[in-house]
């Protein structure tokens, strides 16, 4: 197709999960990424996994593309907050018979199931290796000029493209950025001791250090980890063998998963923040890490891009089903209002965290160490955390209720 109801750039998780989104409420999308799909979708293009909080997960059922997942994802039945390995952990249990906090999902298992929804999809196009060369916004529509020689025209343009979006710089949007003295080192690990579906966020000077829930495998028992660490020693532990690498993280967990069996593929990045000041120009809109970026201390950021998700296709549903024209400036404010408390407030926590568990000394750990067992005593306290963890706080938009739109 040459004309849709959006273009979009950036086919990566939450440019897809858009396009698989709009079609199944009958909105069709072009979606333009400059990158191969056999390497992408390769086993070892992406080590990562993410956490899919509750709410992100009923979307992906609702779209179709859960089912694709069906028994791929590690549920996550609780999560343990703790200041180090001293006593005082923060536990996060959801009651009994109700669904688990979130559910981990590796990359590349979530990456080929959007994918092939999109590719079966009828009213998405997909365009791989092809680069947008220019593009024009103005009353009449958007135009996009791609480096094959054709133009492709829609109401709307939406920047998918992530941390660097090109389509962000280009319209000029402001973002307020940093840069966090941290990296984040990420692997996988084999293990004697079952995980019990217990994700580990532990909290040292350095930076927070996380054993995330991964399904067994033929060889046995397995997490992920996240490791954050100062941007100048990542150099140093990536050099190091499996054996002293391991020995590492054995060191940080304090033993009990008991013997660590081996290692997966590394990967190391370094970590920032940006918030863009509003995610809408006109004929306009940003999704995802093109929007905004927070460090990965919550495993909150691939869900944030899917509660833009949720949020933008409702505003374009109901709006075409009005007669609007989708780049109309009031579905835009719309959709930036929708979205901006909820990012705003995410960054704000996931940036105050890293800093307070930052902070050395015995006697703030001592203070941090009070803080969490009071939490542990304060149940509509935990409930908060278990809500906002699960993606269902605020204005939640239809699909993040597993509802159609």
């Amino acid at each position: 197709m040459d004309k849709a109801d959006v273009i979009i750039i950036g086919a990566g998780l939450v440019g897809s999960a858009l396009a698989v989104a709009l079609d199944a409420h009958g909105l069709s999308a072009i979606v333009v990424d400059t990158a191969d799909p056999n390497v992408v979708l390769a086993a070892g293009f992406d080590g990562r996994a993410s956490a899919i909080a509750g709410a992100p997960m009923r979307m992906l059922d609702a779209i179709g593309v859960g089912r694709q997942l069906a028994g791929q994802g590690c549920p996550i039945r609780g999560i343990r907050v703790s200041d180090g390995l001293e006593p005082g952990a923060l536990d996060f249990t959801p009651p009994d018979g109700e669904d688990a906090l979130g559910t981990m999902v590796e990359n590349r298992v979530l990456r080929a199931a959007l994918l092939a929804a999109a590719r079966n999809a009828a009213r998405v196009d997909l365009r791989f290796r092809t680069r947008v060369t220019s593009v024009e916004r103005d009353a009449a529509g958007v135009r996009a000029t791609l480096d094959d020689g054709s133009t492709v025209a829609a109401p709307l343009l939406i920047g998918a493209e992530g941390r660097d979006s090109p389509t962000r710089e280009t319209a000029g949007l402001k973002v307020a950025r940093w840069t966090y003295d941290h990296a984040a080192m990420v692997t996988s690990i084999g293990h004697e001791h079952a995980h019990d579906n217990i994700a580990y966020e532990i909290f040292y000077p350095a930076g927070p250090f996380a054993i995330l829930p991964l399904n067994d495998d033929e060889r046995g028992h397995r997490s992920a980890i996240v490791w954050s660490v100062r941007r100048d020693q990542a150099p140093g532990l990536m050099k190091l063998g499996e054996r002293g690498y391991l020995a590492e993280i054995d060191r940080a967990i304090g033993g009990f998963l008991g013997e660590l069996a081996w290692l997966g593929p590394r990967s190391s990045y370094p970590l920032g923040f940006h918030h863009a000041a509003t995610i809408t120009a006109p004929r306009l809109a940003l999704v995802g890490d093109a929007a905004h970026g927070i460090h990965p201390i919550a495993g909150q950021g691939v869900n944030v891009g899917f509660r833009d998700v949720a949020a933008l296709v409702e505003v374009l549903v109901e709006g075409k089903r009005l007669g609007m024209d989708l780049g109309d400036a009031a579905l835009l404010k719309r959709y930036d209002r929708w979205r901006s408390l909820d990012t705003f407030m995410v960054a704000a926590a996931t940036d105050g965290l890293t800093r307070l568990f930052g902070v050395p000394g015995r006697t703030t750990s001592a203070v941090r160490r009070l803080g969490l067992s009071a939490v542990q005593r304060a149940p509509m306290v935990k409930d908060r955390f278990i809500s906002e963890a699960r993606g269902e706080a605020g204005a939640t938009p239809r699909l993040l209720q597993g509802l159609a739109i």
